[in-house]
């Protein structure tokens, strides 16, 4: 039965408290005993007092156990931001074991949240998602096995919506214990969002090899949420860092995460101008945001022996590789997906990320835009419009 109210609950939590209460008194009016059949719908609060002859005492009960709701974002099919997602209460979640509840400040949109919602390369995984994998909140809730010692630290988080349907574009998330970090206390929940995925990414692309001191690395898209963090950790792990840009206002943001050079890459003569930064020598490492686009880029300026990942593919999702070129280079080209990357160097990059953010307390953690929590599609359109410098980042805090 209790199974029933819960399915019935979730199905039409959009609702809010006040119509699923006033739902309620309409069946205690009616007095039904009416139970739903297999494959009939759930048309709305009222059929609380109908689901299998629930006592008006236990539904009670019921709508009292789940009246803590919380403002939240989801849809329940894929399409244009602003055609799908929904903004209402849904129930609070609870942790289960090994996992805490976070209360989330605020909420990190990156691309691949708004290709999932739009349904490029992804399909609707659950009936229903709340969108958004990253953000930064406080623990308040703890699961069996997790350690008390966790309730109200401060944590950025990844992760929270890959592999269960909820993510961070609500009020409060559940997601395993070692999906989060500490966030510093000289950081704040907006530049914590940041982190996320991005810096992830750009750790586990330089540092899953070991150490990167005194080699020559190119991060192409230097600008990007992933590469200015790449720029960044590159040059705190003793690199030589160059970067690739657009023309203006791009090159300079990459130029203030601190590359050593920055190159044009719309330029004709881009990869020229790459190998004359390394004396002719080539770079040693490539940490690369689209590995359709850079192909020919990459080959030439590679070095003997270089390594070469990339974590993006772009347009051009297939392209002929020139494996001569790959051969007489001894080159190692590996694409990197961050969700398949075993538990351990994951692990590595957020104790790396930990470290960094200790020493290096003046980073910059780049927010283009912030947005509320009810303009979530907005925050969405924004990261799609492909304008941005730095992270789109909403606030889910709506006191």
């Amino acid at each position: 039965m209790a199974d029933d109210l819960t399915a019935a609950y979730s199905k039409n939590a959009g609702l809010g408290l006040d119509s699923l209460a006033n739902g309620f008194a309409n069946s205690l009016a009616l007095g039904s005993s009416h139970a739903l059949g297999k494959g009939e719908s759930f048309r709305g609060a009222s059929d609380f007092g109908n689901i299998h002859g629930c006592h008006p005492c236990e539904i009670l009960a019921f709508l009292l156990r789940v009246q803590d709701l919380m403002k939240a974002v989801w849809y329940d099919r894929q399409g244009r931001a602003e055609e799908v997602l929904e903004f209402g209460e849904l129930p609070t979640p609870q942790p289960g074991p090994g996992e805490v509840r976070v209360r989330l400040h605020t909420s990190a949109v990156n691309p691949a949240d708004a290709n999932r919602r739009a349904g490029r390369l992804h399909g609707m995984e659950y009936p229903r998602i709340i969108p958004n994998s990253d953000g930064a909140g406080t623990i308040d809730g703890l699961g069996e096995s997790v350690d008390p010692a966790l309730l109200g630290s401060r944590v950025w988080l990844h992760f929270a919506q890959r592999g269960r349907p909820f993510g961070t574009a609500a009020e409060y998330v559940c997601l395993p214990r070692e999906l989060t970090s500490p966030l510093p206390e000289h950081l704040d929940f907006t530049h914590g969002a940041c982190l996320g995925i991005p810096a992830m990414t750009a750790y586990c692309g330089l540092f899953q090899r070991g150490p990167i001191k005194g080699k020559r690395i190119l991060v192409t898209g230097g600008a990007g949420a992933v590469g200015h963090y790449a720029v960044q950790l590159a040059k705190w792990g003793g690199a030589h860092v160059i970067a690739t840009a657009s023309f203006g206002r791009k090159a300079a943001h990459a130029t203030l995460a601190g590359a050593d050079c920055v190159i044009d890459y719309t330029a004709p003569d881009a990869a020229d101008q790459i190998l004359e930064a390394t004396q002719g020598r080539g770079v040693d490492h490539i940490i690369d945001v689209n590995a359709g686009d850079n192909l020919e880029l990459c080959l030439k300026v590679a070095a003997d022996h270089a390594l070469w990942i990339s974590y993006a593919v772009g347009a051009q999702v297939a392209r002929e590789l020139p494996l001569i070129a790959l051969i007489r280079k001894n080159l190692c080209i590996r694409g990197m997906y961050l969700s398949g990357l075993p538990y351990e160097i994951r692990c590595m990059a957020q104790e790396g990320l930990s470290r960094w953010t200790r020493e290096v307390p003046d980073a910059i953690h780049a927010v283009d835009s912030t947005f509320s929590l009810r303009d979530t599609a907005m925050a969405h359109l924004a990261v799609e419009a492909g304008t941005k410098l730095g992270t789109v980042v909403v606030r889910c805090n709506l006191e």
